[in-house]
């Protein structure tokens, strides 16, 4: 977990690199992530509202977590699938990651579970079949598209409309942040993610680390091939996944620096900490009696009524940790 402090510092530094002067407020188009990707965004987007940005949120009618705690505007689509049709497929994809020992690019491209990028990517293309909405936002005259690069949707949106991006994330997938900043990473010291390297690497790990690079550079493109398909289509004009990730302006990582692995970074590339998951909320407050409790036979509870059902969610935890252990 993030350092509270690196994790307070993100909101203003995303605002010391989105505005020019302290006076001047912009026109943002936000264009997010479903799922956790949303939740370290949403308050970025809070911050942005509340120092005098006129922000716009465009995302798909159905949605895990993007259509909750709103008080921005927000422009909505209708998309060709349901909330049950991408419950299923992702369900497909996760049990498949879980079940798979030696988790890879390829073995990810091999899988059947390749609808569910599909079902992800597809949403892009019911976003520019509403003309009323894409007229809406070429009269807008946004300043910027702020924008999660895992979904391609984003940076089809900036190209699009000739608009500078921020792209807010932890790295994209496989090798296109490099690709997209021209940021040189050497493969002899810097292990690729799905690796499990470190950065001293033997001669055998670094020759497996060339070949995960290799395998990067020749199947990475085929998780994101519908996803093309559709920048093609709305760019009328064939397109890759270097068109799309070099037209980024800036890079805001959330990491630090010292948390990665020791490479070059280009002058667009911001390290501003943070964690990708909802903030926390306090742990409640447990009676000594209960711990004790614990180690006796039976694990008989000593506490009184009120305290037990204020602290029941934590103790169906403990509980459930220690029958499993």
């Amino acid at each position: 977990m993030a350092p509270t402090s690196l994790t307070g510092f993100l909101p203003l530094c995303v605002c010391l690199v989105l505005t020019p002067g302290f006076a001047e407020a912009g026109k943002l188009l936000v264009v997010p992530m479903d799922g956790s990707h949303w939740f370290t965004m949403r308050a970025v987007v809070e911050k942005l509202i509340h120092r005098g940005h006129e922000v716009v949120v465009v995302m798909p009618e159905v949605s895990w977590q993007l259509g909750k705690s709103l008080n921005f505007t927000v422009k909505t689509y209708s998309t060709s699938y349901t909330l049950e049709d991408q419950d299923r497929e992702f369900m497909a994809f996760s049990n498949y990651c879980w079940e798979t020992r030696d988790l890879t690019i390829l073995s990810l491209i091999m899988s059947p579970t390749g609808t569910f990028f599909e079902l992800f990517l597809s949403h892009c293309r019911s976003l520019f079949n509403d003309t009323k909405l894409v007229t809406y936002l070429k009269e807008s005259s946004f300043d910027a598209v702020l924008t999660d690069p895992f979904d391609l949707c984003g940076l089809i949106i900036a190209k699009y409309f000739s608009l500078p991006s921020v792209a807010f994330t932890r790295g994209p997938f496989c090798h296109y942040l490099e690709e997209g900043t021209q940021c040189p990473s050497p493969i002899s010291y810097v292990p690729r993610g799905v690796s499990g390297l470190s950065d001293t690497m033997t001669l055998r790990e670094r020759v497996r680390n060339q070949i995960l690079h290799l395998e990067e550079r020749l199947f990475c493109h085929y998780m994101f091939k519908s996803g093309l398909e559709i920048a093609s289509e709305i760019l009328q004009t064939p397109v890759t996944s270097y068109d799309l990730y070099s037209h980024t302006s800036i890079w805001l990582l959330r990491t630090d620096f010292v948390f990665d692995y020791p490479k070059p970074v280009m002058p667009n590339m911001v390290f501003i900490g943070g964690i990708n998951c909802n903030r926390g909320k306090p742990l409640p407050e447990v009676s000594y009696l209960f711990f004790s409790s614990l180690r006796s036979p039976g694990f008989g509870f000593k506490m009184n009524d009120s305290l037990l059902h204020r602290n029941l969610p934590f103790v169906c935890h403990v509980c459930n940790f220690f029958l499993v252990e």
